[in-house]
């Protein structure tokens, strides 16, 4: 299942849904608004919120074919990615990926790989308010 949101994205309701008798694990990355952003060493800025614009229909489109493909990689037998839209306060979710497999190992390589995936290639992009100085547009990195 994949999905975009306007509101705060149903965790509870992922986890229920991604339960499956044949699996042994289920692995949930959820992608949270940080309050500071940068090191000690390099200076930190304080984040007033995020903002998050997609282009729909790719974006769902894209989402869809990286379920696809985490499914074909992987036995995997439950996912869910949902990414949310708009305004997303500091500690809410603005990205969520479960996954349920028979085994741990999968199930993390998968989630992982799917997120990896998703900054990547869904045209969804994040704008980063901050508290003292003009937003700013973030580009996803390998670490990010």
């Amino acid at each position: 299942m994949v999905d975009l949101t306007d509101g705060p994205i149903p965790i509870e309701q992922l986890l229920h849904d991604s339960a499956d008798e044949s699996c042994g694990a289920t692995v949930l990355f959820l992608g949270t608004t940080r309050r500071w952003t940068g090191s000690e060493e390099s200076g930190r800025t304080e984040t007033a919120y995020l903002e998050y614009e997609g282009y729909r229909e790719m974006a769902m489109a894209k989402l869809t074919e990286l379920e696809l493909e985490a499914r074909r990689r992987w036995p995997i037998q439950q996912v869910s990615i949902v990414h949310r839209l708009g305004r997303v306060e500091i500690k809410e979710a603005s990205v969520a990926v479960v996954v349920s497999s028979p085994h741990r190992a999968q199930a993390f390589e998968a989630g992982r790989w799917l997120i990896d995936e998703l900054k990547i290639h869904v045209p969804i992009w994040k704008k980063e308010w901050f508290a003292a100085k003009a937003p700013q547009w973030i580009h996803p990195t390998k670490n990010t």
